[in-house]
C-alpha cells in the first residue's frame, strides 16, 4: 500500500516545459524539427518532443530532452537549461532514480535564483516578462522538489517537508502571476494533506484547484484534480460520490490523451467498486489499468496493478486466479526491491549531503554575524566616544553662539521696532497725499458749482432791481419778463447747488473710513469719478498739467462685490501714476517731438471676460524699465525723485486687490508706456 500512495503523487505533476501551451501532434513537430533552421529553433522543438513523450515513451522522452539541454548549454541559455533539467527530473523520478532526479531540480533551483538569467530568455508565454518568468521557474523547481520529497516514500512521514517547498513555490507563483501554476500547488498541498488525514483541509484546497482548472479551461489538470477529488471522497466514506467523480475524472483523461493518470483512476475506480461491493466492475478496472501500464512499461505500476487484480479474485472467490497474479506482483517486487532500495539509499545520501551543505552555510553565517556584532559593538563605542566629543565642544560653542544672537537679537528687534514706525509714518504719508489730491479734486469739482450758484445770484439781483423800476414805471409786460428770467436762474441756482451737494456726499461716502464689508458697486461709476478727481486735483496743484483721458466702459459689468473706498484708492493711484507718467514724458520731450504729435493720453477702461472684471489704466508715458520691473510691487520701491513718493502706493494696491481674491498686472514698453490691468472677482 505504502509504494501505491507514492505512486499518486506523479500525477498530479504539471508539464514544465510545454505545459504552457498546447501540444502539437507529433508529424508536426517531426516537420517542425526538420524545418528548423537555427539551434533554438531546434533546442525548443526537442523540448517538446521530450514533454510530449514523456506520458508515452520515457526513452524517447529522455533522448529529445538530452538534445535539447546540450543546445542551452552550448549557447549558454540558462533558463532553457533550468527548465529542461526540470523536465528531465521528472522521467527520472518516474524511473525512481530519485537522487539524481534531486541533483537536477536543485542545479535548477540554484540557475533560477541567478537573476541575471533574466538577460538570456528569447521567448516569452504571453503575459509574462524575463522577471515573471524566473519567478515561475522558481516556483516549478520547489513544487518538483516538493513531489519528489512525496514520491520517495515520505508521504506522511515528511508531509512537513513538502509544505515547506510547496509553499515556497506557491510564493513564487503569485509573484510571477500564473493563476495555473498557483492551482496545481494548491492541488499538490491538497494531496499531501489527504495522506495526512487532513481531509477537511484536503478537500478546500483540491476544489479551489478545480475551480481555477475550470475557468482556464485546463482540461488535463481537471480531469487529474478530479481522480483526486473521487479519492478524497472515498477517504472521507462516501463511495458513491467517488465513483461519479472518478468516471468523470476518466471521461476528461481519456479526452486529453492522458494515459499515465487515466491508468491511475482505473486504479482508484477499482478501489472504489471494491468498496460498494461491485466486485465485477473492481476486476474490470483493475484489468483496464493493467493494459495501460503494461504498454507504457511500468514496472512498478504493473506490480500495484497486479496486487489489486489478486485482491479482486480473492474477493470473487477465485483462489487459483489471485495466486497466478499474486506470483507475477511477487516476482516482478523482488525484482524491483533490491532496485528501489539502492534508488531509495542514493537518494537520502544526496538529501543528507544537501543537508550538510545547507548546515555550513548556517554555521559560516552566523560566524559572520557574529563576528559583525563584535565590528559593530566597536564601531559604536568609538562612534559613542566621538559624539560625546562632539557634543561637548558643539555645547561650548552653543553657548557663545547664543551669547552673539542674543545681542544680535536686541539690534534686529531695535532696527524692527525703528523700520515699523518709519513704516507707519510712510504709510500715514501717503494717505496725506492721496488725501490733498483728493481734497484739491473735490475742491475743483465743487467749484465749478459753485461759480454758477454765485453768477446767477449777482444777475438775479441786478434783474430785481430793473424788475423794481418797470413796475414802478407801470411796465408790468417786462416787469413779468424779467421775473420769468428770474425765476429761471433759481432753477439753474438750484440745479448746481444739488450737483455740489451730490458731490459733497459721493466724496464723503468715498472717503469715510472703510467698515472692511464688501457691497454692490457700479464699477462704471467708481472708475468715472475717481478719474475725474485725479484730474482736476493734478490740474488745481499744476495748472500747466493738461492730459487727454480717454474711457472706454463695459455696458454689461453691472455690480461687483467689492469694498468700495479700497478698490477706488487703488484706481486714484494707477491714474496718478498714470499722469505722473505722461507728464514727465510731456516734461522731458524736446519741443521738435511735441510739435510732431506727442499727446499725453490716459486711457480707463472696463469689460467682464467670463468670470471676472477688468479695469485697465493705460498711459502713453515712457513706460518702466525692464530692471526695476520686478521690484514695482515691492514696499518702499519707487522710481520718483526723494521727497515725491514713498514707495508704498503700487505695494498697498496689490496688497487690497489680492484682499479682494484678484489680481494686480503690468504689461510695459519702454518708450511707449504701460498698461495697469486689475482683475476682479464678478
Amino acid at each position: 500500500m505504502k509504494i501505491f500512495l507514492k505512486i499518486l503523487s506523479l500525477f498530479l505533476l504539471p508539464s514544465l516545459v510545454a505545459g504552457q501551451q498546447e501540444n502539437p501532434n507529433l508529424s508536426s513537430l517531426y516537420r517542425s524539427l526538420s524545418d528548423a533552421t537555427s539551434d533554438t529553433a531546434r533546442m525548443r522543438v526537442c523540448s517538446n518532443l521530450g514533454s510530449y513523450y514523456s506520458l508515452e515513451d520515457r526513452d524517447s522522452s529522455n533522448f529529445y530532452l538530452e538534445k535539447a539541454l546540450s543546445i542551452a548549454v552550448r549557447l549558454n541559455l540558462k533558463f532553457d537549461e533550468a527548465s529542461i533539467l526540470n523536465a528531465m527530473g521528472i522521467i527520472l523520478m518516474q524511473q525512481e532514480k530519485f537522487s539524481k532526479s534531486l541533483e537536477f531540480y536543485l542545479k535548477a533551483l540554484n540557475i533560477a535564483k541567478d537573476p541575471t538569467i533574466e538577460k538570456t530568455i528569447w521567448h516569452l508565454s504571453p503575459g509574462h516578462n524575463p522577471m515573471s518568468a524566473r519567478m515561475l521557474l522558481l516556483s516549478h523547481s520547489y513544487d518538483l522538489i516538493g513531489m519528489l520529497n512525496a514520491y520517495a516514500g515520505n508521504w506522511v512521514v515528511n508531509t512537513k517537508n513538502q509544505l515547506k517547498n510547496y509553499r515556497e513555490a506557491e510564493k513564487y507563483a503569485k509573484a510571477a502571476g500564473d493563476t495555473g501554476q498557483i492551482a496545481y500547488i494548491n492541488f499538490h498541498m491538497g494531496i499531501a494533506y489527504m495522506n495526512e488525514g487532513k481531509l477537511d483541509s484536503a478537500l478546500m484546497l483540491i476544489e479551489k484547484a478545480i475551480s481555477t482548472f475550470s475557468d482556464l479551461k485546463d482540461q488535463s489538470g481537471l480531469g487529474r484534480a478530479m481522480k483526486y477529488l473521487g479519492d478524497t471522497y472515498e477517504r472521507m466514506g462516501n463511495f458513491d460520490l467517488a465513483a461519479n467523480t472518478i468516471l468523470q475524472a476518466i471521461a476528461l483523461l481519456k479526452e486529453t490523451n492522458d494515459h499515465l493518470h487515466l491508468g491511475l483512476g482505473y486504479i482508484s475506480l477499482s478501489r472504489v467498486c471494491t468498496d460498494l461491493k461491485k466486485n465485477d466492475s473492481a476486476l474490470y478496472y483493475a484489468k483496464e489499468s493493467l493494459k495501460i501500464f503494461e504498454k507504457r512499461k511500468d514496472p512498478a505500476w504493473k506490480r500495484d496493478a497486479y496486487n489489486l487484480l489478486t485482491s479482486c479474485f480473492d474477493q470473487l472467490g477465485r483462489p487459483d486466479s489471485a495466486i497466478v497474479y499474486l506470483k507475477l506482483s511477487k516476482s516482478l517486487s523482488d525484482s524491483l526491491s533490491q532496485e528501489e532500495r539502492k534508488n531509495l539509499l542514493a537518494f537520502l545520501d544526496v538529501v543528507v549531503d544537501e543537508q550538510a551543505k545547507l548546515e555550513k552555510l548556517e554555521k559560516e553565517k552566523i560566524e559572520t554575524r557574529e563576528k559583525l556584532r563584535v565590528y559593530l559593538l566597536l564601531a559604536g563605542i568609538v562612534v559613542f566616544i566621538v559624539i560625546v566629543f562632539l557634543l561637548y565642544r558643539n555645547n561650548q560653542h552653543r553657548k557663545k553662539t547664543n551669547e552673539t544672537l542674543r545681542q544680535r537679537n536686541e539690534k534686529i528687534e531695535n532696527t524692527l521696532h525703528q523700520l515699523r514706525s518709519t513704516q507707519t509714518q510712510l504709510i500715514q504719508s501717503e494717505k496725506m497725499a492721496s488725501l490733498g489730491e483728493l481734497t484739491a479734486g473735490i475742491a475743483h469739482e465743487i467749484q465749478n458749482p459753485l461759480n454758477f450758484v454765485n453768477n446767477f445770484s449777482d444777475v438775479n439781483k441786478e434783474l430785481l432791481v430793473e424788475m423794481k423800476d418797470e413796475m414802478d414805471k407801470g411796465n408790468i409786460d417786462d416787469a413779468k419778463a424779467i421775473a420769468n428770467d428770474v425765476i429761471e436762474n433759481e432753477e439753474k441756482i438750484n440745479r448746481h447747488g444739488k450737483r455740489a451737494d451730490a458731490i459733497v456726499k459721493g466724496m464723503l461716502q468715498h472717503s469715510r473710513a472703510s467698515s472692511g464689508q464688501k457691497e454692490p458697486t457700479h464699477i462704471n461709476v467708481l472708475a468715472d469719478e475717481y478719474l475725474r478727481l485725479a484730474y482736476h486735483g493734478l490740474r488745481a496743484k499744476d495748472k500747466s498739467f493738461n492730459a487727454t483721458t480717454k474711457t472706454d466702459f463695459g455696458e454689461n459689468i453691472g455690480t461687483v462685490n467689492i469694498i468700495s473706498q479700497d478698490i477706488g484708492r487703488v484706481i486714484l493711484n494707477l491714474i496718478n501714476n498714470a499722469f505722473y507718467a505722461v507728464d514727465e514724458k510731456r516734461k522731458h520731450t524736446s519741443t521738435s517731438l511735441i510739435q510732431n504729435g506727442y499727446e499725453p493720453v490716459v486711457s480707463l477702461s472696463t469689460k467682464k471676460n467670463k468670470s471676472r472684471v477688468e479695469i485697465s489704466v493705460k498711459d502713453n508715458g515712457d513706460g518702466i524699465p525692464r530692471k526695476v520691473l520686478d521690484k514695482i510691487f515691492q514696499p518702499f520701491f519707487t522710481t520718483k525723485p526723494t521727497g515725491q513718493g514713498t514707495g508704498l502706493g503700487l505695494s498697498l494696491s496689490y496688497d487690497i486687490v489680492k484682499a479682494h481674491g484678484g489680481e494686480l498686472k503690468v504689461e510695459t514698453k519702454e518708450g511707449e508706456g504701460s498698461e495697469f490691468i486689475i482683475y476682479l472677482p464678478a
